[in-house]
């Protein structure tokens, strides 16, 4: 008898072994609309084992990778200040022992914590998102922590020009008008990730990838707490992923399902599949 331990499918390497590491961060205690991504990191791990190890795609199989799931971590639910601290302590671990770290959230300010952690170790981070909305409010109802603010606080990381955004489509006019001067923003789709890929490959510039699931359009995944209409497809976000995945990526995310909203789990579904895509591309 083996003890019942479950992981991401085939993500089962012990951690010595293992050049990418997984874990959850069950967090959505600042979800400014409907909660539920908490439960999305421990639905992804329950739910691929409706998926398959191998990829057409990328004609590679996740068994052929030596990656270790970790499991979620136990985050305070309502101290956001305490789950961040706890978030980048644990990315911090995982980098300092020579591993890539890929987080599954969660709202998507646990990515706040991640990129602390990565920064601290790459001073010259740029940060690709692919997200529905800007995320760049100075505060959200006098909250500087918030889902809605974690890449103004990201930015007050990196610098000037140094967060690419895609496929952005929501935001309060004040956010368009900071990244105007700010960031690099790519409105609605992913024009102009090929130009952003070739200079970071260039200077192999260490890079962070956050996806909020919500860049995608509701109709191929509604199970999140704020879907906004006009996203992109399938298709195009493999694309872009592989495209990202020639850059020097030393850090990931993906977050924002909440898996309870799509009862017929075809959401939970397609987060299973991206973040298999997302392991099978990266080369570590």
């Amino acid at each position: 008898m083996k003890k019942n331990v479950e992981t991401f499918i085939a993500c089962d390497s012990e951690y010595d072994k293992s050049g990418i590491v997984l874990f959850g961060a069950p967090f959505d205690s600042t979800t400014s609309f409907r909660p539920g991504a908490r439960f999305g990191s421990s639905a992804i791990r329950h739910e691929s084992f409706g998926i398959e190890t191998y990829s057409p795609y990328q004609d590679k199989d996740l068994i052929e990778k030596n990656v270790c799931d970790c499991g979620d971590l136990e985050l305070s639910f309502g101290l956001p200040e305490t789950a961040l601290k706890d978030i980048e302590e644990q990315t911090r671990m995982i980098l300092k022992d020579g591993k890539l770290p890929i987080m599954t959230g969660g709202e998507h300010l646990v990515s706040y914590g991640a990129v602390k952690a990565v920064h601290e170790k790459y001073p010259d981070l740029q940060i690709i998102q692919f997200d529905a909305h800007a995320d760049l409010r100075d505060d959200y109802l006098g909250a500087k922590l918030s889902h809605a603010c974690v890449m103004r606080r990201c930015y007050e990381l990196v610098g000037d020009n140094r967060i690419h955004q895609f496929c952005i489509r929501s935001g309060e006019k004040d956010e368009f008008l900071f990244a105007r001067e700010h960031t690099d923003m790519h409105k609605f789709g992913f024009d102009g990730l090929d130009e952003v890929c070739k200079e970071l490959i260039k200077n192999n510039t260490p890079v962070y990838l956050t996806i909020d699931l919500d860049c995608l359009d509701p109709a191929v995944l509604c199970g999140t707490g704020t879907p906004e209409a006009g996203g992109v497809y399938f298709p195009e976000l493999l694309d872009a992923i592989l495209k990202v995945s020639r850059t020097n990526i030393v850090g990931a995310d993906i977050n924002e399902l909440a898996p309870m909203l799509d009862i017929s789990g075809a959401s939970t579904a397609v987060a299973c599949k991206i973040l298999r895509e997302l392991i099978l591309s990266i080369n570590k």
